[in-house]
């Protein structure tokens, strides 16, 4: 009997350091696949269970294949990854965003997949597709894909006297007073550095009008007026106390974070793994699943998951056959059940077993992949400290904005 090898997050440096692209070394005659993924699902004994089980599944259909599939933490994984290609090293297939891949698209890590989904490809979200190719070629085979949107605690709204949701921007301004009379702050918000800015400030500023980069990619744009719009929005919120100073410290994880220890009214950027986590402590009554925020735009964000392959790996057909294995209907699905997400597929929805699964399955029409750029995730760590200043005190929004476009044209520049 096989013992899953799906190896826990604290182990796994020490296989990275040792093992080369490919599974080398390995006594088998079979084609070793070795695959870095990430808490999609998280609950980590669910997780370790699914992928066990898929392991199994996908040994029992390729016997000529011996699949590893290792579990990574999310913190510090460009930085991985970047690390492991620089160094010939890694697995034979990762877990990629769209934001992610043209970076390591640009330094020639990624084989291109298209072949995979050549039969199936008008199965899948038009969307998810586009979010995952670069220059005409896909790069990442969608398995999953995400959305949020806002969740509401109906007994904080209430005990302000508020019976309709904000759900704009305006509409937030005009409950933040009588939130706070209630003793209530309106808005949860994450400017941790460690926070990905593409669950606190972007989607504001798309919700503006605004962009993150200019159309052709060479410049950013988010100093413009709808970035400044977002940001003076944010700010203001900020110092009337309707955003908590724990803001400065949150970092995406609704547990620990104002919102879910009611203290805050909303969220905007939450997940449906974040609205079963607060139905436990909140109870089911007092959870409200919304569509995403409106500014001038109604905008939330969402993604694709894809699994991408590593142009250096050894055994690349094996590789590509677990990425035809993970697309398929059955798999999407049994993914989507246990993490929460939805499907990359229109041929195999994920189901949609209560109310607040639907909710958020209605506001994958409003979802937006966010911007790709091969420096998108540079460009967001010189943005996020000076928003960090701009909350402080330490800058003026418009000063804040020029400064991390300075930086951030000058990075671009070098690229070219």
């Amino acid at each position: 009997m096989k013992i899953s090898r799906f190896v826990r997050a604290f182990a796994l440096l020490a296989v990275a350091a040792v093992s080369a692209c490919g599974g080398s070394g390995a006594s088998s005659s079979k084609a070793v696949v070795t695959v870095w993924m990430y808490p999609v699902i998280a609950d980590e004994q669910t997780g370790s269970a699914y992928w066990g089980q898929i392991e199994k599944d996908f040994e029992a259909a390729n016997t000529n294949i011996d699949l590893r599939i290792e579990q990574q933490p999310w913190a510090n994984r460009d930085q991985k990854l970047a690390t492991a290609f620089s160094g010939g090293k890694g697995p034979d297939v990762l877990l990629l965003g769209p934001d992610q891949i043209p970076q390591f698209v640009t330094s020639g890590s990624l084989e291109p997949v298209d072949k995979v989904l050549e039969a199936d490809k008008a199965k899948f979200l038009p969307g998810a597709l586009d979010a995952l190719t670069v220059d005409g070629k896909l790069y990442a085979a969608p398995i999953y894909h995400t959305v949020t949107t806002t969740i509401y605690n109906k007994k904080l709204l209430a005990k302000a006297g508020i019976t309709k949701p904000p759900e704009t921007w305006d509409e937030i301004k005009a409950a933040a007073p009588k939130l706070k009379q209630a003793g209530v702050a309106t808005l949860d918000y994450s400017a941790s550095p460690e926070a990905s800015l593409n669950l606190s400030f972007y989607p504001l500023l798309w919700q503006a009008g605004g962009s993150v980069f200019s159309s052709d990619g060479k410049k950013v744009a988010f100093n413009e007026a709808p970035g400044l719009d977002a940001l003076t929005f944010l700010k203001t919120l900020y110092d009337e106390g309707a955003i908590p100073k724990s803001a400065l410290s949150n970092a995406n994880v609704v547990a620990d974070q104002a919102l879910g220890k009611q203290q805050v009214a909303m969220g905007f950027t939450n997940t449906l793994v974040d609205a079963k986590t607060v139905t436990k402590s909140w109870g089911a009554a007092n959870v409200m699943v919304g569509v995403p925020l409106q500014g001038k735009k109604r905008v939330g964000f969402g993604l694709p998951g894809g699994l991408s392959v590593n142009a250096g790996s050894k055994n690349v057909d094996a590789a590509e056959k677990f990425l035809s294995f993970m697309t398929q209907p059955k798999q999407v699905v049994s993914l989507g059940m246990a993490s929460n997400f939805l499907s990359p597929r229109t041929d195999a929805p994920v189901p949609a077993n209560d109310d607040q699964s639907k909710k958020f399955e209605e506001s994958l029409q409003y979802a937006f992949s966010g911007e790709v750029n091969p420096a998108a995730r540079q460009v967001m760590a010189l943005l996020g400290v000076e928003i960090q200043a701009v909350l402080t005190g330490k800058k003026a929004p418009q000063q804040a904005l020029d400064d991390a476009a300075k930086q951030s044209n000058e990075l671009l520049s070098r690229q070219r």
